[in-house]
């Protein structure tokens, strides 16, 4: 029965209550289901248990119902935050408590990962493999910066933003010592940015073009011819073992020679790992000096 289902006055005829017996005439009294009913029947014997406090809503309490459950209007609160429902939205949750709607939206919100409360409508948040955070609340795990919607670098539960991603996850460039973050090379195992790793002289990238080292110095294929090869003492062009003809280098005293180039200056025949003999500053082979 509802809050309407029964009605209180003062008893102007000869009537007894219905349950003590007791006069009711010029006394208060309450009117339920036809029968009459003293203040102090009413509340042992028929008023309705408030499901909140457990004690029963007397005569003169207001009283709430909803879904065959009662409560006095001072206890129909949120269970969360205390405010009063009376004439405001609400859900009725589990164990019989009711919650406003904010509370509601609150506790069905999901969590922010980082301070573990809820994210509700309207809050910016940053979403990554099915968690969220608020976007203040995603932060570096280095820095301790907040990301918010920048870019960002997962390494098992951390996070980094990509300054500290490069300098504690980045190979370092083996000229310039800073991080490499995307691109680069590898010359014996040591890692180059590609503007690092140029030739000596003119500055061109090396990357993917020919090259030779010289004494930790990195020289393109024409920079080694003019600046760094020796000349040799036949044709007069450099000896670039490796970038031509020829991969052997004939030396003798102070001079050297292209294997193909080192000669009898006579007969033209090839002294490569052969016997020669040196007479007024040129090479012979070993038979044509008696011809002399």
């Amino acid at each position: 029965a509802g809050p309407g289902s029964y009605s209180v006055g003062t008893m102007s005829e000869r009537f007894d209550c219905h349950y003590c017996r007791d006069p009711l005439q010029g006394k208060k009294y309450v009117q339920k289901e036809g029968r009459h009913c003293c203040v102090k029947c009413f509340e042992k014997i028929c008023a309705n248990t408030c499901i909140e406090c457990k004690k029963p809503i007397g005569a003169d309490s207001k009283e709430l119902h909803f879904k065959n459950r009662y409560w006095h209007d001072s206890c129909f609160k949120c269970f969360k935050c205390y405010t009063s429902l009376v004439n405001e939205p609400f859900m009725l949750r589990e164990n019989n408590k009711v919650w406003c709607s904010n509370c509601t939206a609150a506790e069905d919100a999901p969590r922010c990962k980082g301070c573990f409360k809820p994210i509700i409508a309207g809050d910016q948040n940053v979403e990554y493999k099915k968690m969220v955070w608020h976007k203040d609340c995603f932060t570096c795990s280095q820095c301790k910066q907040v990301i918010g919607s920048g870019s960002f670098f997962p390494k098992g539960d951390d996070f980094y933003c990509v300054s500290c991603h490069e300098h504690k996850f980045a190979k370092t460039c083996a000229k310039c010592k800073n991080p490499i973050t995307s691109g680069g090379l590898t010359y014996q195992e040591q890692p180059w940015h590609s503007e690092c790793f140029i030739c000596s002289n003119c500055k061109k990238q090396l990357g993917g073009k020919r090259f030779t080292a010289v004494e930790d110095q990195f020289y393109c294929v024409e920079c080694y011819k003019d600046c760094v090869a020796k000349k040799c003492a036949g044709c007069k062009n450099p000896i670039t073992a490796g970038f031509g003809r020829g991969t052997s280098v004939v030396n003798y005293e102070d001079e050297s020679w292209h294997d193909y180039c080192f000669k009898c200056t006579r007969c033209a025949r090839a002294l490569a790992n052969k016997r020669f003999v040196c007479h007024n500053g040129k090479i012979y082979c070993a038979e044509c000096p008696k011809r002399l």
